[in-house]
C-alpha cells in the first residue's frame, strides 16, 4: 500500500458510531494510511452508517449516490477510489437471515465496493481521537431488550460486554493524557457486566416472556421474597480485577428478577480517578439501582444531565413500545433521582405518531414533559425499520402531516423555551 493513500471517514448516527469511528481511524492508520481532508482528496472512503431513522439511511443513499460518480470520474482518469459501508446498516444486513436487506442495499449502492461488519475492527489500536479534552469510551456494544420500534438489537446485536479492566485501563490513560472528561457508552450501560457475570447465553433476549425472569426456576410472584434468590444474590461473586472482587448488583424491577449489573462499581472507579466530569449514555429506566443512586449522589463529577429515555408518556403506547415501565413509574424515578441528588436535570428520548397514537396518548406525553421539565427532547417522528416488531405486527397508521404537527408542537414546547433561556447558544451535552 502506498503511503500517499488517504482515507476519509463519514459518520451519521449516535455517539457509538463516533467512538467506532475513531476505532477504524486508528485500524487505517494502522495499514499505513493518511487523513485526507475530503471525499475529492481520498482514495479511500468510510461511510459509518445509521439505521435508527429511515431519513438517515436515506442520506446514506444519496451520498453514496454522489461518491459513486466521483468514483466513475476516477477511474476514467486511471485513479484509485473505494468506497466501503459499516456501521449499523452492515450490521442489520449481515443479521438478516434471509439475505434479503443485504441485497437491498447492494443494488441501491453498486458501487460501494465492500459492506464491512463493524465487528472487524477491535480494540487493538487505541482510538484515534480528534479532541483533546473529551473522551467517549465504550462500554459495551448491542441490546438484548427489543423495544418494539427499535433496530437496535438487529444492526449491533446482542450485548456484549467489554472487560471491566479493559476500561479502567483505557481511562487510566486518559487521565494521564490530561483528559478532563469521559463518557461511558453502550445502549444501556446500567446493565453492564451482566453477560460478563452470567455468559451471554444464559441472558434471555426477550424480556415479556409470561411467567418468567432472567434466572431460570424462579418466578416474578415469588421474586422479592424468594430463599432462592437471596441465595443467589449472596453467593455469587465476581473478580472485576486481579485483586477485587465485588458483588453484582441485582435491580428488581416491577415485580421482576432483572439481570446482574457491574455498572455502579464501574462508574464509581472511574469518577474516582479525577476526571472533571465523568458521563454515561444511555441509561434505561427500568435498570436504574439505588446503587447507581448512590454513586451518582456521591460522587460530584458524575454528571449532573443524565439522558433517560421516556420515549412517550402514555401507558398504552409504552405497552406497545414494549417498555417495562408506566408513565407513573418514570416520574417516580425522576422524583427519587431529584430527591437525593441537588441541580439534577434531565435529557430524553421522544418518539411522536407510533403506531396507533391518538391525540390523546400524544397529549400524555406532553403532560409528562411539562412535570419532568426537561433540558432537553431529542424528538423523532416514527418511522418503520426492518425486522422489528412494531413492522411485523403493527400498522404506521398516523399521517406524516400529523406525524410532523406533533412533533412542532412538542419541539415548542420542551426545547423553545431553553433556547431561549441560553440566548439561542446551545449548551447541551
Amino acid at each position: 500500500m502506498s503511503d500517499s493513500q488517504k482515507y476519509y471517514i463519514k459518520t451519521f448516527g449516535c455517539q457509538q458510531n463516533e467512538a467506532d469511528s475513531e476505532r477504524i481511524k486508528a485500524a487505517l492508520e494502522g495499514r499505513g494510511m493518511k487523513p485526507a481532508t475530503s471525499y475529492k482528496d481520498a482514495q479511500y472512503v468510510v461511510i459509518n452508517t445509521c439505521m435508527i431513522r429511515e431519513s438517515a439511511e436515506n442520506r446514506v443513499y444519496g451520498l453514496v449516490h454522489n461518491l459513486g460518480e466521483l468514483k466513475t470520474l476516477r477511474q476514467t482518469q486511471g485513479q484509485d477510489y473505494k468506497i466501503i459501508i459499516t456501521g449499523c446498516m452492515v450490521g442489520v444486513a449481515f443479521r438478516d437471515k434471509t439475505g434479503k436487506v443485504l441485497q437491498k442495499i447492494k443494488k441501491a449502492m453498486p458501487a460501494v465496493d465492500e459492506f464491512m461488519p463493524i465487528e472487524e475492527v477491535g480494540f487493538d489500536f487505541a482510538p484515534l481521537r480528534t479532541n483533546k479534552i473529551s473522551a467517549w469510551v465504550p462500554i459495551s456494544n448491542g441490546c438484548n431488550n427489543f423495544c418494539t420500534f427499535c433496530i437496535v438489537p438487529f444492526t449491533r446485536g446482542r450485548e456484549i460486554s467489554r472487560p471491566y479492566q479493559d476500561i479502567i485501563d483505557e481511562c487510566r490513560e486518559l487521565k494521564k493524557k490530561g483528559y478532563k472528561k469521559v463518557t461511558l457508552l453502550g445502549q444501556n450501560v446500567n446493565s453492564y457486566g451482566s453477560d460478563l457475570i452470567l455468559g451471554e447465553k444464559n441472558i434471555q433476549v426477550m424480556r415479556d416472556l409470561p411467567g418468567k425472569d432472567y434466572f431460570e426456576g424462579i418466578h416474578n410472584s415469588q421474586a422479592p421474597n424468594n430463599k432462592k434468590f437471596s441465595d443467589l444474590t449472596a453467593s455469587r461473586r465476581f473478580q472485576v480485577s486481579n485483586s477485587r472482587v465485588v458483588k453484582p448488583v441485582y435491580v428488581k424491577h416491577l415485580g421482576r428478577l432483572r439481570i446482574p449489573t457491574l455498572f455502579p462499581y464501574l462508574l464509581n472507579e472511574v469518577a474516582e480517578m479525577g476526571f472533571e466530569v465523568v458521563d454515561f449514555i444511555s441509561s434505561n429506566p427500568w435498570d436504574f439501582s439505588d446503587e447507581l443512586i448512590d454513586v451518582i449522589a456521591g460522587n460530584k463529577n458524575i454528571t449532573r444531565t443524565i439522558h433517560l429515555p421516556v420515549q412517550s408518556g402514555d401507558d398504552a403506547i409504552l405497552r406497545r413500545m414494549n417498555r417495562w415501565y408506566t408513565s407513573d413509574e418514570y416520574l417516580s424515578l425522576v422524583s427519587n433521582l431529584k430527591s437525593q441528588i441537588s441541580n439534577l436535570k434531565f435529557t430524553t428520548d421522544i418518539i411522536v405518531g407510533f403506531c396507533g397514537e391518538t391525540e390523546r396518548q400524544f397529549k400524555n406525553t406532553m403532560k409528562l414533559c411539562k412535570k419532568v421539565g426537561f433540558l432537553k427532547a431529542y424528538i423523532a417522528v416514527y418511522s418503520s425499520r426492518p425486522m422489528t416488531a412494531a413492522t411485523k405486527v403493527m400498522k404506521d397508521d398516523i399521517p406524516h402531516e400529523v406525524k410532523k404537527r406533533r412533533w412542532q408542537i412538542l419541539d415548542d414546547q420542551v426545547n423553545k423555551p431553553n433556547l431561549k433561556k441560553s440566548k439561542g447558544i446551545h449548551v447541551y451535552n
